[in-house]
């Protein structure tokens, strides 16, 4: 993982005006993230643009909580502990998947790529059902700060999850198409699924645990900051 980062963040300790930077530079190959496939790089870059937005979603949640607001706001279903858990089965079995790719036990993948499908979209529709919920109780966008960023990173991160099960489904139709010996054809493409499936099951869970189940002492520490 060390390695990993330095790949990605090792650029930003270089100094390309020194002398000895520049002909190192001079000999490089061009090939920024060594190793990793066109599917997988263009992931990251989409992780650094999504972690930018997701970031000021953050902040701006932060900064606009008014000093008196109650934290007594979201209600406590069960939906989203359902939602999340059915997030943690979408990450396990793309890890199924991407392990039998690489021992070339391709027997499960067509059967595991739909299970991921229908999981994703059961996630969607618990979150379309929970908006449902709680506007028919009337907390909308523009009750207080706080649901306007919980129904902004929602909404964000459904559309970003939609993205993902766009690709997910060009993907998937291609390889139920394929014969079981030239699925292995489309291992960098379910990499690169699978990773982003990790991401948006780490943004998920920032934002559960910021926004959701610790909310009330985030609350808290956030007033005392701006105080």
């Amino acid at each position: 993982m060390s390695s990993f980062i330095k790949k990605l963040f090792g650029t930003l300790v270089e100094k390309p005006w020194e002398e000895n930077q520049a002909k190192i530079d001079d000999h490089h190959h061009g090939k920024t993230f060594k190793g990793l496939s066109a599917q997988v790089s263009a992931v990251i870059v989409i992780f650094g643009v999504s972690t930018v937005l997701f970031s000021l979603v953050v902040t701006g949640y932060l900064y606009t909580i008014p000093g008196d607001q109650d934290t007594m706001f979201l209600l406590r279903p069960n939906l989203l502990w359902f939602n999340t858990l059915v997030l943690f089965l979408v990450a396990y079995i793309f890890r199924k998947i991407t392990k039998d790719l690489l021992n070339n036990d391709i027997s499960k993948i067509k059967k595991n790529l739909i299970q991921v499908g229908g999981l994703s979209y059961l996630f969607l529709f618990g979150q379309i059902y929970f908006w449902f919920h709680l506007i028919q109780s009337g907390k909308v966008v523009s009750t207080n700060s706080y649901f306007t960023s919980f129904y902004f990173f929602t909404a964000l991160h459904g559309l970003h999850l939609l993205g993902g099960l766009l690709f997910w489904g060009k993907i998937c139709s291609k390889v139920l198409k394929l014969e079981n010996r030239e699925i292995l054809k489309e291992k960098k493409n379910v990499e690169a699924l699978s990773l982003y499936w990790t991401f948006l099951l780490v943004v998920w869970l920032v934002f559960f645990l910021i926004i959701y189940v610790f909310n009330d002492a985030f609350i808290a520490w956030c007033k005392s900051i701006i105080s």
